[in-house]
């Protein structure tokens, strides 16, 4: 009886053995000898973080003036980063703004955003290619925020890049404007 428990032992055994003896790996093609043979090879480029806008933190004083004067200063940096690794990677960044007001935001105490201008400048810093474009070269060029406006552009290109620059604003003080500290809101957006 052993020797019979012995035998299926073995016989197993064999079985095993040559079930794993005869396995052959996978090919992707069969050629004859002095002809190419080919393997098929993948890999993945991944996508980052995606297309964001990344402003100065606020509050941000941009200077002082007189009642029928005007007041510029410079926002900061303002930088789009794409990392979509897109085909396309073009966008558009837009730029608007709210009124301005002081105390307790009555009419006397608001300059409308209709007497706030905007012009970015050309690029400070750009990454990756394609064709980066100001929404405003120069001073000769700003728009009025009362409305959303272009601030940059990238109209060309494939792949990560990113674009910053340094926009100014200018605010026409109307005559009547009354003494204080006027808040508002300059706000970027990117898509």
């Amino acid at each position: 009886m052993s020797h019979i428990r012995r035998r299926g032992v073995a016989t197993a055994l064999a079985v095993a053995f040559a079930a794993t003896a005869t396995a052959v790996p996978a090919h992707a093609d069969t050629c004859a000898a002095s002809v190419n043979c080919n393997t098929t090879v993948t890999f993945t480029v991944s996508a980052g973080a995606g297309l964001q806008i990344t402003v100065p933190n606020g509050p941000l004083s941009v200077g002082t003036g007189s009642p029928g004067g005007t007041i510029s200063g410079q926002l900061g940096s303002i930088t789009v980063s794409d990392q979509r690794a897109a085909v396309t990677a073009t966008w558009v960044a837009q730029v608007v703004a709210t009124d301005f007001t002081t105390g307790g935001g009555s009419a006397a105490e608001t300059i409308a955003n209709s007497r706030v201008s905007y012009w970015s400048g050309p690029a400070t810093a750009t990454t990756g290619t394609g064709t980066f474009v100001p929404g405003q070269a120069n001073a000769a060029s700003s728009v009025v925020l009362d409305q959303t406006r272009i601030a940059f552009s990238k109209t060309t290109g494939s792949g990560n890049n990113s674009a910053t620059w340094n926009p100014t604003i200018v605010i026409d003080v109307p005559a009547q404007a009354v003494a204080g500290t006027y808040t508002g809101v300059v706000r970027h957006s990117v898509a």
